[in-house]
């Protein structure tokens, strides 16, 4: 099945399940579904930075310091971030990632929203990134990621919702 027939859970403002429809109409009509994020640290707490491949369905072509995507119709927050991350680092048995904090997201547009669910998992293991999801890849120190957010000559555009989980996260462990 391709990306825009997935099915997803359709929800309401307090997160609960109302509906379902397919990915594609789900982006298309704005309709407020689930996501996860997770941020994945190596054995020498490095995050994994990415570039999104430029056939994305949402945010082609930018750059975002967490994996993850969508959480399936009848799958569970803590389904999707394992499922999401061993398929987007390409490895199996990963740790089961660690639920940080939920929030909802919003399009600067105020067409479209996304619980999302933030998470944390130690990946030692060699990465393989899906080529189909991820055009570049690195275990990036925090300091240089920090560096590569700014808006100067090395700033990078970032995914607007990856972006604004981590400046949660940074507000929480401040």
């Amino acid at each position: 099945m391709n990306a825009a027939g997935e099915i997803l859970d359709i929800v309401d403002e307090n997160d609960r399940v109302v509906g379902r429809a397919p990915r594609g109409e789900v982006y298309a009509r704005g309709l407020r579904h689930r996501a996860v994020f997770v941020l994945a640290r190596d054995a020498e707490d490095r995050i994994f930075v990415h570039r999104r491949t430029p056939v994305k369905l949402v945010f082609p072509s930018l750059y975002d310091m967490f994996v993850g995507g969508v959480v399936g119709a009848g799958e569970s927050y803590d389904e999707a971030a394992l499922r999401e991350a061993e398929e987007e680092l390409g490895v199996s048995g990963l740790p089961r990632p660690v639920p940080l904090f939920t929030f909802l997201y919003e399009l600067a547009d105020g067409v479209g929203s996304w619980w999302s669910r933030v998470y944390e998992v130690r990946c030692t293991l060699p990465v393989r990134p899906q080529v189909e999801e991820v055009a570049w890849h690195d275990f990036l120190p925090e300091a240089e990621l920090e560096r590569r957010l700014g808006q100067g000559p090395d700033g990078w555009e970032w995914v607007p919702d990856g972006l604004a989980a981590y400046e949660r996260l940074r507000a929480l462990r401040a």
